[in-house]
């Protein structure tokens, strides 16, 4: 597909619809004949990894598992969130879980040993992500370094940073009574509250579609018809208060994970509703077409790394509260590479300009579903890991296929 054609295309939008009967599914099999299905593949996946590991154990969509599921998603999946940023501008960070370690360091040290409030620790583990995306830009935006380079010798050095400050002992351990990790591991939602937070996401999903309608009409653009808005609204209120109605038969939403979702949606909305996501997506699909059209494609980098390592020193205060310690082994092991896979499963693009904060959630679920439903089965963490690889190879060849479809 020409440029031109692609520029259309994207102008018509995926919610580009005939308004009237049989508009939605005309709508849908445009989509899969473009090659564009979004996320519908990645659900489908989720779903049937949740109906084989239920078939296999009945206890996994308990909800108590998947409450614990819940809990065990919030901080890989902030680190995965920050990926997705990165590789909408065509880039990649190793150094994520590097970058969470030395933050959950900084925290435990702080707290413990220099007794400092814990807010203080959390603001100084905040800045040290800032500070590395600071660097990271400037290497890649001034120097013009591969960004695969120095983030994978920021790896090794914010590893070594880690050790450093977390002394001789190389484990400082949280008080249990501190409020990161009594919020961490024992803090959940109020169920009033979780109702009242489901709702206010719906409704404001619901006026989200209707000024975007509103202002395709005003450009005489494809709209989608009412039934179908109506129908994507229902859609996503019977499935957030499903979900939330049935984790509330157990311990209810996690504060984490509630901070991870909220996270999304932010992110989101600042990649679907402001000019700095609409360049984030431009850069990484053709950055010379970017700076041709005057946007700040030099800033764009540059806040994409510092949003990203940020977002990996948040992931590594909630881990520190999860486990109430920081030890030499935090953020360490395959965490970075557990963050990329979900990004990329999820279906964020490698090639950059294509994905969704949304990306993070599902792939840190479908991972961590493979994770819980695995040791359920009592099978070793080498299983895992072949599993997981299957599913990252599965999801890069179907984006390497859309891709290529959408270049024919």
């Amino acid at each position: 597909m020409s440029v031109l054609g692609r520029e259309r295309r994207l102008a018509a939008g995926p919610a580009a619809s005939t308004p009237g009967r049989g508009g939605a599914l005309r709508e849908l099999v445009g989509h899969v004949r473009s090659g564009e299905l979004g996320m519908v593949p990645i659900v489908v996946a989720l779903a049937v990894i949740w109906l084989v590991f239920q078939l296999l154990n009945p206890y996994f969509l308990s909800s108590d598992n998947l409450v614990n599921l819940t809990l065990q998603c919030a901080a890989t999946g902030v680190l995965a969130l920050g990926v997705v940023l990165v590789l909408l501008v065509g880039q990649i960070d190793l150094s994520v879980g590097s970058v969470s370690g030395l933050a959950a360091a900084v925290v435990a040290v702080g707290a413990v040993q220099l007794r400092w409030p814990i807010a203080l620790t959390a603001l100084a583990a905040l800045g040290v992500g800032v500070g590395a995306g600071l660097l990271y830009g400037v290497l890649f935006t001034r120097l013009r370094l591969p960004s695969f380079v120095f983030t994978l010798a920021g790896l090794l050095v914010f590893a070594g940073l880690q050790l450093r400050v977390l002394g001789p002992t190389g484990s400082v351990n949280l008080p249990f009574e501190s409020w990161l990790v009594q919020v961490s591991q024992r803090g959940f939602l109020p169920a009033g509250l979780s109702y009242a937070l489901v709702a206010l996401v719906v409704v404001a999903h619901a006026a989200s579609l209707l000024v975007g309608r509103a202002r395709r009409e005003r450009a005489e653009l494809p709209v989608a018809s009412l039934t179908v808005v109506a129908a994507r609204v229902g859609t996503l209120a019977l499935v957030l208060f499903g979900a939330v109605a049935y984790l509330n038969t157990n311990r209810g939403v996690g504060f984490t994970f509630a901070l991870f979702v909220g996270l999304v949606a932010v992110v989101d909305l600042l990649l679907r509703r402001t000019r700095w996501g609409r360049a984030v997506r431009a850069v990484g699909g053709d950055v010379e077409s970017a700076r041709r059209a005057g946007l700040p494609v030099q800033r764009t980098f540059v806040s994409a790394f510092v949003a990203c390592s940020t977002l990996a020193a948040l992931g590594g205060i909630l881990s520190a509260g999860r486990l109430a310690a920081a030890n030499q082994g935090t953020g360490g092991g395959d965490i970075y590479l557990t963050a990329i896979a979900a990004a990329v499963i999820g279906g964020t693009s490698l090639f950059g300009g294509r994905g969704s904060a949304w990306s993070a959630l599902l792939g840190i679920l479908v991972i961590q579903s493979i994770s819980s439903g695995l040791t359920l089965l009592d099978l070793d963490t080498s299983v895992r890991y072949v599993i997981t690889g299957v599913v990252l190879a599965l999801a890069v060849l179907i984006d390497s296929v859309v891709r290529r479809a959408n270049q024919v």
